[in-house]
């Protein structure tokens, strides 16, 4: 960490020494010297300071479809960021290394690389977009803010990959320079208290927020065998998207044991189906199973049954919708294709 990384946050109030953060729905008070749930955000005599600005951990070059988006910009590389910290506490956390790092050794590893450099990079290796991904973007939003607006300016897109926890003057900050979202919509309320240290409800709230404003949003689930894998679960989840709109994508992902749930079994193909199928038959257009590799990885007309995005993995082997319209039939295709 460098003083280049440590710089005043943006969302929080005094509170008599304290300081009470405002950037996400776990609204920390956090007293002098001391740091929120992430990690990252520290009381410094009576203001609160980012510890990550341009501090990251990771900088790649990675298909859009590794986010998962599968209706934004299909084929097309996305420049990966991320610095350490997250709100969450995922007892599955894929990323655990990173995210969970501030929280459980004090120490924020990474490299201060400038806004303008990010946007540099991203051109040069032809990305079209700039994911905000690996940890929570919502906890190095200042950063994020930043390289988001000088890459709007260059022409280049900008997703987020998101828990979907941030505050509402936060998201109303990001949406005007935000292209895309994908949300992690992880279960019930009671698999959000006991397995992420979270509430559903803000994060429904943040989806309908999204959608509405016109930023284009896929969700994923990541289904774990006996803990967000009934068929009530997943058919609360998939009926308030299709409420919401049946064009939203819905990628229901494979669970592989990880972190602090290595005693949970990994998920079999007959529980991706299941869930392929309930949302489905919630009215979803777009339901894809994720991580393994099943025929439910690609993309039909949903007027005609037509095949038109053919995927392995993060791979496209045929797209015959380059400009978002059924060939056969002519109908239009959800999501962003230019």
């Amino acid at each position: 960490m460098s003083e280049e990384s440590t710089k005043e946050a943006s969302f929080w109030n005094k509170l008599d020494g304290d300081v009470q953060c405002a950037l996400c729905y776990q609204q920390c008070r956090i007293h002098p010297g001391k740091r929120g749930l992430c990690g990252v955000r520290e009381n410094q005599d009576g203001r609160l300071m980012t510890l990550v600005y341009g501090n990251l951990v990771a900088a790649s070059v990675d298909p859009i479809e590794k986010k998962p988006f599968f209706h934004f910009l299909p084929g097309s590389l996305a420049y990966s960021i991320a610095t350490v910290g997250c709100n969450f506490r995922c007892l599955h956390c894929q990323n655990a290394d990173i995210s969970q790092l501030p929280r459980e050794t004090n120490k924020i590893p990474g490299d201060f690389v400038p806004p303008e450099e990010v946007v540099a990079e991203a051109k040069m290796y032809g990305c079209q977009s700039i994911a905000y991904t690996y940890s929570e973007p919502t906890i190095f939003f200042e950063y994020a803010y930043d390289v988001a607006l000088l890459a709007k300016g260059a022409g280049v897109k900008n997703v987020f990959v998101s828990n979907g926890y941030m505050g509402e003057k936060a998201a109303e900050g990001i949406i005007p320079i935000l292209d895309a979202v994908n949300i992690d919509l992880k279960g019930d309320d009671r698999f959000y208290k006991s397995v992420c240290g979270a509430k559903l409800e803000p994060v429904k709230r943040n989806i309908e927020l999204f959608w509405e404003s016109g930023v284009w949003v896929e969700i994923t689930t990541l289904i774990i065998p006996g803990y967000n894998d009934s068929d009530d679960t997943l058919r609360e989840l998939s009926e308030f998207l299709a409420g919401l709109s049946p064009d939203i994508p819905w990628h229901v992902s494979a669970f592989h044991p990880t972190y602090k749930l290595r005693d949970a079994p990994a998920t079999g193909a007959k529980i991706l189906q299941k869930g392929v199928e309930i949302g489905r038959e919630a009215g979803l257009k777009y339901v894809y199973a994720g991580n393994i590799q099943s025929e439910s990885e690609n993309t039909r007309c949903s007027a005609c049954g037509e095949m038109l995005i053919e995927r392995m993995g993060f791979r496209i082997i045929r797209n015959s919708a380059a400009k978002g319209l059924c060939p056969n039939c002519g109908s239009a295709l959800s999501g962003v294709w230019d």
